[in-house]
């Protein structure tokens, strides 16, 4: 087996650590627990939770297997890190070197409308940051509409262009400018609202994955 990192002191030991946390956080976002993730790759339980910790090394042929089980390229696990000192490589994001979120979604951008870029610099934590841009195209949904709702709540800022934000029974238009935020329980859906790319920057809480 190829071996891809050997955790320890310095840049190794944090790279590994940042990709067990990277793991951890896209394998609770799945839903999976560490047994069924560990039985879908064929690693004991024990030695994926090393993984997860940075403690143990880890080889591209299961690193490869981990990215399949959950639905992720195992290229989005290494992003492009730019800066001088180590605060700012972990935590700052450069506007190219966003990650995309889309192609970890159930859902395509068509069904959905609209297309990710992850703006927080790691998905560990209690919320996220996003970048959502919405093709041109201004149209009402066909109805009945099928919203989305879940646990947590969203907070979101337009850009750009204007968004028809679906909120439980109401149709509400959000222009340049326009902010909102609400509890995700409640039924709600984003289509574009003009001929224009339409751009909003939102905040989710939990972290969520799985459109």
């Amino acid at each position: 087996m190829t071996e891809l990192m050997n955790p320890g002191s310095g840049e190794s030991g944090n790279e590994a650590k940042r990709l067990g946390i990277e793991i951890r956080e896209v394998r609770k976002a799945r839903g999976l627990t560490l047994a069924e993730l560990s039985q879908s790759v064929g690693c004991s339980v024990t030695y994926l939770s090393r993984i997860e910790r940075g403690t143990t090394k880890v080889t591209v042929e299961l690193l490869n297997k981990i990215s399949h089980a959950l639905s992720v390229e195992t290229a989005w696990f290494f992003p492009t890190i730019s800066g001088d000192g180590p605060l700012e490589k972990n935590h700052v994001v450069r506007s190219n070197n966003r990650r995309p979120l889309s192609t970890m979604y159930t859902r395509s951008p068509s069904e959905l409308g609209f297309e990710d870029e992850l703006l927080s610099s790691t998905i560990d934590g209690q919320c996220y940051l996003l970048l959502s841009r919405f093709a041109a195209g201004k149209g009402k949904p066909a109805k009945p509409v099928k919203t989305y709702e879940f646990d947590g709540e969203q907070h979101g800022y337009i850009v750009s262009g204007e968004i028809l934000l679906i909120l439980g029974s109401e149709e509400i238009v959000l222009k340049e400018g326009d902010s909102f935020s609400y509890p995700s329980t409640v039924p709600h859906r984003f289509f574009n609202n003009c001929n224009e790319e339409s751009v909003m920057v939102w905040a989710m809480s939990p972290v969520r994955i799985s459109w």
